[in-house]
């Protein structure tokens, strides 16, 4: 009887020893990826005539690296949003234009990712394409990175215009070198979008959206992509001519992190 009561005992043991590693293993603690709000839908199947080129989903980006959260190059919005972008899509579509987007919501894990390269003066590799005129260790204070981001809500997006029939553009080609994201056009990274003084993400006072040194065909492009934005319900953030904001906003104080992949909004 005491053999058997041994037996039991090691048996009970050893069950507890495997329903701890189990409790502990990675599988067990995956969770599921949050998924996005019913409110918010993939760009594409509320207008698929909007030009898509999702720079964080590749290496060509300030950070110089694809950025945490963008598994596949997909613009995610809140669907007031993207429905006040088709309206201004229509009224550009009659005039020779289409939008094109850089970015749409952004998870938080991604802004995260901004924070811990601004942080890292070390690296200093895109400096001369991005940031060329800005210490590095000034990007916080000057505002140009920031702990929360208004993408992270749904409703901002950065934007562009493409006149039409849109040349195809190219990808960016490793080791090319850089040139100043204020560079005359035919000079900075080739975009087949129109010319709006400066490059996306340009980290310079000319991407102000009325700096006053843009002028000519540059600052006619910014004055209609702000004016018929504005037409349909978006407000323009003055220090990015690129970036813009839908109002009112359905989440104005959730900053979302479910990933940029086409699962987070499947159904919706």
């Amino acid at each position: 009887m005491t053999g058997m009561r041994t037996a039991l005992r090691a048996l009970a043991a050893t069950a507890a020893t495997l329903l701890a590693a189990t409790a502990l293993s990675p599988a067990a603690q995956a969770r599921p990826e949050p998924r996005a709000p019913g409110e918010f839908v993939a760009l594409h199947s509320v207008d698929p005539t909007i030009i898509q080129d999702m720079r964080y989903t590749t290496a060509h980006n300030f950070l110089g690296e694809r950025v945490d959260g963008y598994r596949q190059p997909v613009c995610i919005l809140t669907r007031p949003a993207a429905r006040a972008l088709h309206l201004a899509q229509r009224r550009l579509l009659r005039q020779g234009y289409s939008l094109k987007v850089y970015d749409c919501y952004r998870p938080q894990r991604a802004v995260d990712h901004f924070v811990r390269w601004a942080k890292d003066l070390g690296d200093q590799s895109t400096k001369a394409e991005f940031y060329p005129r800005v210490d590095k260790d000034r990007l916080f204070a000057d505002g140009y990175i920031a702990e929360k981001s208004g993408h992270s809500r749904g409703s901002t997006v950065d934007l562009t215009l493409v006149r039409l029939p849109a040349a195809p553009a190219r990808p960016q080609v490793p080791d090319e070198g850089p040139t100043p994201c204020f560079a005359p056009q035919d000079e900075r990274f080739p975009d087949n979008s129109v010319d709006m003084g400066t490059g996306y993400d340009c980290f310079d006072t000319l991407s102000h959206t009325d700096d006053p040194r843009i002028q000519g065909a540059q600052r006619a492009n910014r004055q209609l992509l702000k004016r018929t934005l504005a037409e349909a319900g978006f407000a323009n953030l003055p220090e990015e001519w690129w970036h813009f904001t839908f109002r009112p906003e359905p989440f104005p104080d959730t900053y979302f992190d479910f990933p940029v992949h086409r699962r987070s909004v499947a159904g919706h």
